[in-house]
């Protein structure tokens, strides 16, 4: 394969790239505007503490998921652009949003890996501490909080494991809502698959980054050095002088009986290339910039 289908390869495989990095700047918007507007992890965060011990981790999340959104799609754009293009500035612009793309998500995997229950500790200990306040406090407050976060997860207090529960705590569950699961295992539930969705998208967003990332610094590399696929050089029409009027090439000399062939010896002298006016005395020739 010679350089020039290389090239022409990498610029469709560039397309196609920016094409799914762009689905995935629009999946992490998505998932950023669940975690902020979703009613499960709202109405977690609106929690009404001093100092909430997931509010930091949401605040974080949903900031990480913008920025990541933004800087996919506009690293998808630049690049898609610059391809179509062939402009190196734009191919680097969308070689430097995959490379901060690339190192966020690096940080989000390090942290997933190195504490993987952090997002469901802080929920759960967010619950905990609403759902203490609404058995110890006798303030309306504390038990519309807790029936709320009740009421979005379908579950319904914890399960002591000895089974005794107090009369405060028993009175929190009764009738249809007894009969629902603990508010610690459907947490977890659908933490977990919150989480896995987050995990996806991150192992996506690392390998098309990647990906991304070769294929710009490739392209960039083969525009900077005039491989470009489309075009191999600039063409431009020499502008006449007006009232040159076009003649015969100079291997000819018109006679009164018609042309008559020149021999190829018979060199022109700037006299006989020029006219009166200073005209050309042939066509022009396209120049190759």
């Amino acid at each position: 394969m010679g350089p020039w289908s290389r090239v022409r390869v990498a610029k469709c495989q560039m397309l196609v790239t920016s094409f799914f990095v762009l689905l995935l700047g629009l999946a992490m918007a998505t998932m950023a505007a669940l975690t902020h507007f979703g009613a499960h992890l709202a109405v977690i965060s609106h929690a009404p503490l001093e100092r909430s011990p997931y509010e930091a981790t949401h605040h974080w999340a949903i900031y990480t998921g913008v920025s990541l959104a933004v800087l996919l799609t506009l690293g998808a754009a630049l690049s898609a652009g610059a391809t179509m293009r062939e402009a190196q500035g734009l191919m680097a612009g969308g070689f430097l949003c995959f490379a901060l793309v690339f190192c966020v998500l690096v940080q989000v995997a390090f942290r997933r890996f190195y504490n993987p229950t952090q997002v469901e500790d802080a929920v759960l200990d967010t619950y905990d501490l609403v759902y203490d306040q609404a058995v110890k406090s006798s303030s309306s407050v504390w038990r519309q909080e807790l029936e709320a976060i009740q009421d979005t997860f379908l579950c319904c207090g914890k399960r002591s494991p000895f089974s005794l529960l107090g009369s405060a705590e028993a009175d929190l569950c009764h009738g249809e809502e007894a009969a629902r699961e603990d508010c610690l295992q459907g947490i977890r539930s659908f933490l977990s698959t919150h989480q896995n969705i987050a995990s996806t998208l991150t192992s996506a967003g690392l390998v098309l980054t990647v990906y991304a990332m070769l294929l710009s610094s490739f392209l960039w590399c083969a525009i900077r050095s005039g491989r470009s696929l489309d075009h191999k050089g600039r063409y431009t029409l020499t502008p006449r002088v007006h009232g040159c009027q076009p003649q015969e090439p100079s291997l000819f000399r018109r006679l009164p009986g018609g042309l008559t062939l020149r021999h190829p010896s018979e060199a022109d002298t700037p006299g006989d290339r020029l006219g009166p006016r200073g005209c050309s005395d042939g066509p022009r020739r396209l120049q190759d910039n």
